[in-house]
């Protein structure tokens, strides 16, 4: 493979995970990790992307590509029913904080109608409760970033340090094979964790495609989480990792 060709197939693969690791290119590409790391020292030079240890970071936000309506529209069946799973989790009076992402969407939709407090950080999920008078709405302030209909930043995390939550819901970008938990979003990880550090409960929602999904940014590991829901199909060493860790692994 010429070398402009495979700078030109690297970019593309780090757009579209936001993130990746120099064995997970060399795999994919057919070249050897010193062929990689050398091909992202050039792209990095350039601006084009960012080489940190281990892999790369695209330069610009990695949902730039891959806006929330067309992610909303992948694997719609998978996230439906893990939605409506982890909306039976949820009891009357409960306080829940509901993470970014297409699923946590889902779910919010499950919860019209219910007497709780639902905390988010989300303009998706947000949307779907605005009008809804049963559902007491929490908006976390912050910097909007558009492409995903989020709010980030210090002013997002300050706010998160006030919050006591009976169950947070939990997304992320991938569960590799050990149980880690990892993203692909900078802004996204650090109110990742601070939602886990402000619950009593930890929900993870991940549908079968996120083992082991992309992502080189570690939120946590399976020993934070409570409560695994997801597919029937997801990779069964990660989950038994992530049970042995003390998770409860709910398969729908």
């Amino acid at each position: 493979m010429l070398q402009r060709v495979r700078h030109a197939e690297i970019m593309r693969r780090v757009r579209l995970s936001g993130a990746t690791s120099v064995q997970e290119l060399a795999q994919q590409l057919g070249v050897s990790p010193s062929t990689i790391r050398r091909d992202l020292e050039v792209l990095d030079r350039d601006g084009t992307l960012r080489r940190v240890r281990g892999g790369a970071l695209a330069s610009v936000d990695a949902d730039t590509d891959r806006p929330f309506s067309e992610v909303a529209e992948v694997d719609e069946q998978d996230k439906e029913a893990v939605a409506l799973s982890a909306a039976e989790l949820v009891r009357d009076g409960d306080v829940v904080l509901l993470d970014i992402g297409t699923t946590t969407m889902r779910l919010a939709h499950h919860l019209r109608g219910r007497p709780i407090t639902v905390i988010t950080s989300s303009l998706a999920v947000f949307d779907v409760l605005r009008h809804d008078s049963a559902v007491e709405l929490l908006l976390l302030g912050g910097r909007l970033r558009r492409p995903y209909h989020s709010l980030v930043g210090v002013l997002t995390e300050a706010a998160l340090g006030q919050v006591v939550a009976d169950r947070v819901f939990l997304g992320v970008s991938g569960v590799r094979q050990d149980g880690q938990l990892v993203d692909t979003t900078l802004a996204e990880v650090p109110l990742k964790r601070a939602m886990i550090a402000a619950a009593g409960e930890v929900v993870l929602l991940v549908d079968r495609h996120k083992f082991p999904g992309t992502g080189a940014l570690r939120v946590c590991g399976p020993e934070d989480i409570d409560v695994v829901v997801t597919n029937r199909g997801a990779d069964e060493t990660t989950l038994r990792n992530c049970a042995a860790a003390g998770a409860e692994v709910v398969r729908v």
